[in-house]
């Protein structure tokens, strides 16, 4: 199976660049700056969750006092499911770096239209636009309360 890709040409960001409303939406700047936003979110998550590895590998629950190891092992399980959720956040920065590939990026999975750039900056792997997400929030209200 041969899948066209349509391959991204990186381009220098300039320091200090800010996407704006007045520019071509998506144009190889922008699209440049959010890969690069998304990298360096995705490194900082594999760089913590490293750490967590580490420190869970090193370290070994003697304490004498009860209590003491199990604070340590509510501090642990919760470390862990923090990973955990970190996890399936980089699964779907990885997506929002294949959509970036494929020229969909930044665009609403369910109206095609562009997602503000207000909510891509505040949520860089974000797939619906803020007015697709409250539809999708109130079915599922609507669908759990029914």
């Amino acid at each position: 199976m041969n899948k066209k890709r349509k391959r991204t040409r990186k381009v220098a960001v300039p320091n200090g660049y800010q996407p704006a409303e007045g520019e071509k939406f998506m144009n190889p700047v922008m699209r440049e700056y959010f890969r690069q936003k998304l990298l360096h979110w995705k490194g900082e998550l594999v760089r913590e969750s490293t750490e967590t590895i580490q420190h869970l590998q090193e370290e070994f629950l003697h304490e004498a006092d009860i209590a003491d190891r199990a604070s340590a092992e509510t501090d642990r399980s919760l470390e862990l499911r923090t990973r955990d959720r970190e996890r399936k956040l980089i699964s779907k920065i990885d997506a929002a770096l294949s959509r970036i590939e494929e020229g969909s990026y930044g665009y609403c999975d369910e109206t095609m239209e562009p997602i503000s750039l207000q909510r891509l900056e505040a949520r860089p792997i974000a797939t619906l636009s803020i007015e697709a997400q409250e539809r999708h929030e109130l079915m599922e209200r609507t669908h759990r309360n029914a």
